[in-house]
């Protein structure tokens, strides 16, 4: 195989993208920078330890940044510590003695900024205003404001139940028993336990909705929570106890954004080649885990070897299934543009929280295929894809990072998809596009 070459610099481009056709069947090892999810909880989690700590490869990106803007506003020190490292440098995080207020916290685009820092600010003293970019600020937020309100936070949200908010920080948070509804985002959920262990009381959280989406996110919040000696009880399905106490500071490896190498797992199946990540994780609670199973279930032959995760087009090519993906929504659009070219009719259900992510990802993809002339269908739950022969035509990205990589995927075999914004990879991965060319061995600058 060819391993890729690229420098940190190389960002993905700003503006419209012409998709690359793959040449022929691709034969790469990629390695992805470190997990979003996995950065941003251990940035939180650094910031109110007990003591300095350093993050060792983490994700450096449009959310990352947000969420150390928004850190370094509360007063929290974060320093960065040259590595060898492609995507970028460690991190030297040191706690504030006390967090600032009279300061803004702009979210950008991303969610976990918005739902993990809201209660972060409650610590500060003083206010903390809380905005976003305007494509964001339809992002659910209610149940999170009121939950916060429940265990003492005082938000001034002009009755409007979203951002822009203010939180009056007092220097503490009560904490105690909540219920919340998490059915349209777990971050929900994840938020407040990792800021509980500072929580006056503690907390005892219950989710009461009909439906908990992504809860490997929530098992990833547990256990980061767990690596610094915080020991959440869960004494029954959808209930946490998390007490007050020291959260430890600790220096912290970040895993590889697995749900970020589904694009070029994925390229292995649509081009019949074979493709390697470096880095896989024996045992990860992120979602991007489950692609071994997901993956192997639509055809693929899956192995994995020291420490490295391959994944080549099986004999029978690509198989149309029916996927559960409540666990793993943001597998979604990957999963989705790789049925376009299944032998059969895939549905995907249990996704619906995804039309609350950075657009309605499920109307999106349908319009986006439709487009290019293919066929599918959204359902209350999910979206059901019929393969069809597929012709060229404009991808939106809808300011949305999956969306753009699965525009580039279906790109691979059908000639003439043009990507609007390919820059909206940014968002969690800004070397996409160098990446995208180096897996297909393709001049950047011959389709850019």
């Amino acid at each position: 195989m060819t391993p890729l070459g690229y420098s940190p610099s190389a960002a993905s481009p700003r503006g419209a993208w012409d998709a690359p056709v793959a040449p022929g069947p691709v034969d790469a090892t990629v390695t992805v920078p470190g997990s979003k999810s996995l950065t941003n909880r251990e940035l939180v989690l650094a910031a109110i330890a007990d003591g300095p700590g350093t993050l060792h490869a983490p994700l450096h990106s449009d959310d990352s940044a947000r969420m150390i803007d928004a850190l370094r506003a509360l007063g929290v020190g974060i320093e960065e510590i040259d590595t060898d490292s492609p995507f970028g440098p460690d991190l030297l995080v040191t706690p504030p003695s006390s967090f600032a207020g009279g300061t803004t916290v702009d979210c950008g685009q991303a969610g976990t900024v918005m739902r993990f820092v809201a209660p972060v600010a409650g610590f500060a003293r003083g206010d903390v205003h809380v905005t976003a970019h305007e494509s964001a600020l339809h992002r659910p937020m209610g149940a999170m404001i009121r939950a916060l309100r429940d265990v003492g936070v005082d938000i001034d949200d002009g009755g409007h139940w979203a951002l822009p908010f203010s939180v009056r920080g007092h220097g503490h948070v009560r904490g105690g028993e909540v219920e919340i509804d998490a059915s349209q985002s777990s971050q929900f959920v994840s938020g407040l336990l990792l800021a509980a262990p500072r929580f006056d009381v503690g907390l005892r959280l219950r989710h009461v909705g009909s439906r908990l989406p992504s809860v490997p996110h929530i098992d990833m919040t547990v256990e980061a929570l767990a690596h610094r000696a915080v020991h959440v009880e869960r004494p029954a399905p959808g209930e946490w106890i998390v007490p007050a106490g020291p959260v430890r500071a600790k220096d912290v490896a970040i895993e590889p954004d697995l749900s970020n190498a589904s694009p070029f797992l994925a390229a292995a199946m649509v081009t019949g080649g074979s493709v390697t990540v470096t880095g896989w994780p024996l045992h990860s609670t992120q979602p991007g885990a489950l692609l071994v199973d997901i993956l192997a279930e639509m055809g693929a032959r899956v192995s994995r070897r020291g420490g490295a995760l391959t994944v080549a087009a099986g004999d029978g090519g690509i198989l149309g299934v029916d996927l559960d993906l409540s666990a793993a929504g943001e597998l979604a659009p990957t999963l989705f543009g790789l049925a376009a070219f299944a032998d059969g009719p895939t549905t995907l259900h249990g996704i619906g929280h995804i039309r609350g992510h950075e657009t309605d990802r499920i109307a999106a993809l349908v319009g986006n295929l439709r487009s290019l002339g293919g066929e599918a269908h959204e359902m209350e739950d999910g979206i059901r894809i019929v393969p069809r022969p597929l012709t060229g035509g404009e991808w939106k990205a809808h300011h949305d990072h999956r969306l753009a990589t699965t525009g580039a995927l279906i790109g691979l075999r059908v000639p003439g998809v043009h990507i609007d914004d390919i820059g909206t990879t940014a968002k969690t991965l800004p070397q996409f596009a160098a990446l995208w060319h180096a897996m297909l061995g393709t001049d950047p600058d011959a389709t850019d």
